[in-house]
């Protein structure tokens, strides 16, 4: 028996990955998004949107946990995630 495969009993978790969608032209500039990640994984854009706003853009998606916190923190939904599960490999 691998201890370190089920610490305590429990088996290991699954990894969560997933895509990070912006909606640009829903978006109105707030950067809340970029300042309360964690993660640092968005920036504003140098672009504008429709309404003549600097979108955010996605730096870098590795860093991303897929924790959801720039879609809840969004006043205008114009960020969302979509998770997905990775496999867990057993040896």
């Amino acid at each position: 028996m691998k201890y370190w495969e089920k610490p305590f009993g429990n088996p290991k978790p699954k990894v969560v990955e997933g895509e990070i969608h912006i909606i640009d032209d829903r978006c109105k500039g707030c950067s809340f998004c970029i300042e309360f990640c964690p993660n640092g994984v968005l920036k504003l854009s140098t672009e504008f949107n429709k309404k003549g706003y600097h979108p955010p853009v996605i730096v870098d998606q590795d860093k991303c946990a897929f924790d959801g916190l720039c879609e809840n923190i969004c006043p205008d939904s114009a960020i969302f995630i979509v998770r997905k599960e990775a496999k867990v490999e057993t040896e």
